[in-house]
Parts: structure tokens; C-alpha cells; sequence
């Protein structure tokens, strides 16, 4: 069953109400993953702040969990975003042989610029804990992108996957 968190609290984000969708087309495995005693499981993770507004802060499958902790790629892509010579960045978790997944950033640098992946692991150690400062650096020319624009992540961690 539910249960209530605190404010502040990350967890599913799950639903109800009278227009709510009833399943998938001929798909009853994702219907039952999906739908549960009338409730909608999004796969999205959020928390209500204190006024009771919903923030989200990930996607559940997109969970990268490094030795038992647990890091939201979307936290770090916002940090690394935020570096001046980033013009792109997309995050996401990799297999690891000690820690079975860490954190990999892939980054599309500004015409011009340079930085190296020792300095963005710093970068992101001033603003981040250290379990969540990606393992891995890797610059690219362009990311995998959707017709409207938005990064494969999936894309980039099966070329990753394949590699190893």
C-alpha cells in the first residue's frame, strides 16, 4: 500500500482520479505494473515541499544507485550545466565492477572551449557529495536526441554497455 512521507521526502509519485487512464492497449503486463487497486504508479520520483507543492525530481528507472547510495542524474546534469564551458551534458548510471553502478557524464563542450574531466569531477566536488560526482568524464561532439530535442539517455548507456 501507500505510505505518506514527510515533506521533503523523495518517493513515487502515484495518482488517482476519475479521468485516470485504464491501461494500455492489449498490454495487461504493463497495465498491472502500472495500475494498482485504481492508483496510477507515473515512475516518476517527487516529494511535496512544506506548502504542498509536488517537485519531481527523476524518473525511477533512471536511479543510479552507487554502492548502496542513492543519486538522481538529474542533479547532477543541473550542476554541470551550470559550468561555463558546458553547452550540453546528460548523465546517467554504468556498470561498475566495485560499486556495480556509478555515475557517467557525457558532455558536449561550447565552441571554443576546453576543460578537462579532472576539472569538472572538481567543479562538481565543490557543489556535490562525493558519491555523486560522476566516475566517468566523456566529451562528445553531439548527444543522441529525440525529434523534439531530448537526450537518449538510454542510447548512450547501451553504447557504454556494449563497449564493456
Amino acid at each position: 500500500g501507500e505510505q505518506y512521507l514527510q515533506p521533503g521526502e523523495v518517493g513515487e509519485i502515484i495518482i488517482r482520479a476519475p479521468q485516470i487512464m485504464v491501461g494500455y492497449w492489449e498490454r495487461p503486463t504493463e497495465t498491472a505494473n502500472m495500475i494498482r487497486d485504481g492508483w496510477v504508479y507515473t515512475g516518476d520520483l517527487g516529494y511535496l515541499d512544506e506548502d504542498g507543492y509536488l517537485f519531481i525530481v527523476d524518473r525511477k528507472k533512471d536511479l543510479i544507485k552507487p554502492g548502496g547510495f542513492q543519486v538522481w542524474p538529474r542533479e547532477i546534469e543541473e550542476i554541470i550545466a551550470t559550468h561555463p564551458s558546458v553547452a550540453e551534458v546528460s548523465v546517467a548510471g554504468v556498470p561498475d565492477e566495485y560499486q556495480g553502478e556509478v555515475g557517467k557524464a557525457w558532455i558536449v563542450l561550447r565552441a571554443g572551449e576546453q576543460v578537462t574531466a579532472d576539472e569538472i569531477k572538481a567543479y562538481c566536488r565543490e557543489k556535490l557529495a562525493g558519491y555523486k560526482v560522476p566516475k566517468h568524464i566523456e566529451f562528445r561532439d553531439s548527444l543522441p536526441k529525440t525529434m523534439v530535442g531530448k537526450v537518449l539517455r538510454r542510447e548512450l548507456v547501451a553504447e557504454e554497455t556494449k563497449r564493456s
